[in-house]
């Protein structure tokens, strides 16, 4: 009897990309998505482990879900991604109802550990210390009809004191460029107008293969693939971000005029404290070529309040950049405590207390320039790519959302226009709030397309694994026509 399966994701783009390869091997392996409300057969927890309550919103939710499997022991349990790999055999410890436990480096070998642990009737823990098959080798069902991510690289080379992701994802794993361009080659003619590259540090793609400047070459060659409308990265480092991308950005139409670009900390000491690689004025002078090249970009980063020794003064050093910056927005968090990391064991840990009050103060000046330059928008045409469930809101405000070229999310008014997700319409923004732009105004045009096509029918693309191993850009080369034999007619 066929088995149901559920994948609950937490964490980073990186995780929801690798759910993707879990829902693609698991349907490889006669698994079906469960429907509605019903339990699943399997359920399957991708992991972060990047902040504190990543750890107690795990194990919550396996307590919540002891009483169905006591109910029904032939119901699995398996945990996976970043704290998997951190915990491991903690894991089984803490909540023996758990099936099977497996690492960062080992995604590949969910179903072969479900199969073992039905038939042992006995946890199965695997964790590998380095990858044992890069992501991109395995099958994919991709969550979007229209969007969809691209890994070019796996790991990351940095010694951030605050991020435990090096050990727990490895160093940089690169991938070929021609099986990057393959899959999002696959991923066209599936109908996707917009792919995301991405990597933990994806600026820094070439080191394994010796070419610094691999990443603007890359960026050139997906943009140039016939039916990819939007290219997207992220996230980049600015030590590693070179001004050839910033030309490949401006000049390649399909390349949106959207960069993700972490700060972390406004305060020099800090950033060498973090073991950041860059000082402010080398952060800004990026920023003002950025938008020296295209105008119009919408620039967002990340920042964290609160690093073990931040005094008042670094503090006002990160809204001093705040405001020289005008991110449009900003991921915020108040640093968070990891052991194994070095920041872990830096002596003048913050109190709560104090981090609060600057995380409020940061996110009020974030708000009000974003509010800002929101406002500036009104009046503008957009682009948009139509999304589905970005809009909280829509149905009871009778709006659709979809994403401008820069990234800006936009909740416009349909009318009587049948638009589907995937989708691609102007209009004219007449609000601009803090995080959002609204526009209320008729549509100026709606295109139909094989993504609206296929999200209406509730079909999302399901991609092969790619192993090409080509070392250089552009299509792959075609194998030759075959002489002789059955393959001629």
């Amino acid at each position: 009897m066929t088995r149901s399966y559920q994948i609950r994701t937490f964490g980073c783009q990186m995780n929801v990309h690798d759910s993707e390869r879990l829902a693609g091997m698991l349907e490889d392996a006669g698994y079906t998505p469960a429907e509605g409300d019903a339990t699943p057969d399997v359920v399957v927890f991708n992991t972060c482990a990047v902040r504190e309550n990543a750890d107690n919103k795990l194990y919550g939710t396996l307590g919540h879900l002891a009483p169905a499997k006591s109910a029904n022991p032939d119901m699995q349990i398996a945990v996976g991604g970043c704290l998997a790999q951190k915990d491991q055999g903690e894991i089984v410890k803490r909540a023996p109802w758990v099936d099977v436990v497996f690492g960062t480096h080992n995604i590949g070998s969910l179903p072969v550990l479900l199969e073992r642990a039905r038939h042992n009737r006995e946890a199965q823990v695997e964790i590998l210390d380095s990858l044992e098959t890069f992501p991109s080798t395995l099958p994919a069902r991709r969550d979007s009809a229209y969007s969809g991510w691209v890994s070019v690289s796996v790991g990351c080379n940095n010694t951030c004191t605050f991020c435990i992701v090096p050990s727990l994802r490895g160093k940089e794993k690169d991938r070929r460029p021609g099986e990057v361009l393959a899959e999002v080659q696959a991923l066209v003619d599936e109908g996707v107008l917009e792919v995301t590259l991405l990597g933990q540090n994806v600026n820094s793609y070439g080191v394994e293969f010796g070419d610094r400047y691999a990443f603007g070459k890359l960026l050139r060659a997906t943009g140039a693939i016939e039916g990819l409308e939007r290219v997207r990265f992220t996230s980049p480092h600015p030590k590693d971000f070179t001004d050839d991308v910033i030309a490949a950005m401006a000049e390649t139409p399909a390349v949106c005029h959207s960069l993700h670009m972490p700060l972390q900390s406004g305060s020099d000491r800090v950033l060498k404290e973090m073991r950041r690689s860059y000082r402010t004025t080398k952060y800004l002078s990026i920023l003002d070529n950025v938008r020296a090249a295209m105008p119009d970009a919408a620039i967002t980063t990340d920042i964290i309040v609160g690093f073990p020794g931040e005094t008042e003064e670094d503090f006002q050093a990160t809204l001093d950049v705040v405001r020289e910056a005008r991110f449009s927005s900003a991921f915020t968090f108040q640093y968070s405590k990891r052991p194994g990391t070095p920041a872990a064991d830096l002596p003048d840990q913050l109190p709560k207390q104090v981090v609060q009050e600057r995380y409020d103060r940061l996110v009020t000046l974030v708000n009000e320039i974003a509010h800002e330059l929101n406002r500036e928008q009104v009046g503008r045409k957009v682009e948009l790519l139509v999304a589905s469930g970005e809009g909280r809101k829509d149905f009871e405000t009778h709006r659709m959302t979809g994403r401008a070229r820069d990234g800006r999310l936009v909740h416009f008014t349909p009318g009587d226009t049948h638009v589907r997700p995937g989708d691609v319409v102007e209009t004219v923004v007449t609000y601009g709030a803090p995080h959002n732009l609204i526009a209320d105004g008729p549509l100026l045009s709606h295109r139909r397309t094989k993504a609206g096509d296929r999200s209406e029918a509730g079909l999302k693309p399901k991609t092969p694994g790619v192993t090409l191993g080509l070392p250089s850009f552009g299509k792959p080369t075609p194998l030759p026509a075959p002489v002789g034999g059955c393959a001629v007619g």
